[in-house]
């Protein structure tokens, strides 16, 4: 089945009660039991609960993956792999990462013993540098946040591989239309599904998929055991979200290309980052592991000023000043104050996430109103 059949029928079957094409919302807690612990596959909705699994099962679909786990938030989906850990254990995890993946790991996993080693991972060899004995996990995200740095998951999994270390990869820029980490073998994909694979921004979710079996009963034990699961609502937006992620991304893509055309043209604009570029770094890993370029779009402006740039984002219309990215509507950010604030000063910038940079989720409108908004606001 090809991927885009498979955002519609992977791991799909109409419901068995009434033969319900789209899964039902399960709104319900508990399940009769004919006698003590017999059931039909569900007793209680923490441990499981149908729209849930109905949900599950398609992220294992589209990222050619054997099992899947969905939670509360993409946060709580990486405080499950972290779980995984015990004090002692090393990570080594790119050094340009989401704000919030930052803060977990330092200000709460730190705590408990366990010691993370931030690495810039463009050249891929720079990670054997960091491996010892204690090493248990490396943890990449490509395209990055907000640099959109691409990091060669392929050679990353050799390393692992070699030292018998798990490898995690935030696929949420990507998305598993664009790439599939499994296949380029990672141990566990994660993703954000507030982002893409939700699609509408009405949504809050995060989502593991795996293909091991031993990987996945630890990580399902984890997810039983700390509860931060999602409910059947959310569990019926994302999988009604993943039906369209073909054709949403495809758009994305599009305008993607189209606005980071535009921004590299423009004079007040200093520096574009987007992996379609061929001067990009790592372009040619990105035309490998990816089946285009995304529609996440960086930018910094002449100046370096960071009043300028508030001022800018200040004056989009079509563009919304907001938190988050991959819905429908295009957003606007400022890293700096917003996405990475959690992040010093002198560590991001070290990263290239500057007072003036702006980050652009281009969602899919039609893209002449997207540029003229740009240029409006650039004057």
């Amino acid at each position: 089945m090809k991927f885009n059949t498979k955002t519609i029928h992977g791991g799909q079957k109409p419901d068995p009660a009434y033969g319900a094409v789209m899964p039902p919302i399960y709104q319900t807690t508990t399940y009769v039991q004919t006698a003590p612990g017999e059931h039909k596959g569900y007793a209680y909705s923490r441990s499981h609960n149908p729209t849930r699994s109905a949900l599950e099962n398609a992220l294992a679909s589209i990222e050619n993956g054997n099992f899947g786990l969905a939670f509360g938030s993409g946060l709580a989906a990486i405080d499950a792999i972290l779980k995984l850990l015990k004090s002692g254990d090393e990570v080594i995890s790119t050094n340009d990462l989401y704000g919030g993946t930052y803060r977990l790991f330092t200000k709460i996993f730190e705590g408990f013993g366990i010691k993370f080693h931030f690495v810039g991972m463009e050249n891929v060899s720079n990670i054997e540098n960091y491996v010892n004995a204690n090493t248990k996990l490396i943890w990449v995200e490509t395209p990055t946040n907000p640099m959109l740095n691409i990091i060669d998951i392929k050679a990353a999994a050799g390393i692992a591989k070699k030292h018998d270390i798990l490898l995690a990869v935030d696929n949420t820029f990507a998305t598993p239309y664009l790439q599939q980490p499994l296949d380029l073998g990672a141990d566990i994909v994660m993703h954000s599904a507030t982002k893409y694979l939700g699609g509408h921004s009405d949504v809050v979710m995060g989502a593991l998929v795996v293909k091991d079996k031993d990987i996945a009963d630890k990580l399902y034990f984890i997810q039983n055991a700390s509860g931060a699961i999602c409910g059947p609502q959310d569990s019926f937006l994302v999988l009604r979200g993943i039906k369209t992620l073909h054709v949403r991304m495809q758009r994305h893509c599009e305008n993607g290309k189209a606005i980071a055309t535009y921004l590299a043209k423009h004079s007040k604009v200093e520096n574009v980052y987007w992996p379609g570029f061929e001067n990009h770094p790592n372009h040619d890993i990105a035309k490998t592991q990816m089946r285009d370029f995304g529609g996440m779009v960086s930018f910094t402006t002449k100046g370096n000023n960071y009043d300028e740039a508030i001022k800018l984002v200040g004056k989009l219309k079509v563009f919304i000043l907001a938190e988050s990215l991959g819905g429908v509507e295009s957003l606007a950010g400022h890293p700096a104050s917003m996405t990475h604030a959690s992040i010093p000063k002198e560590d991001r910038e070290k990263t290239g996430v500057v007072d003036s940079l702006i980050r652009l989720s281009v969602g899919i409108e039609d893209a002449t109103d997207l540029i003229a908004d740009l240029e409006q606001a650039l004057g």
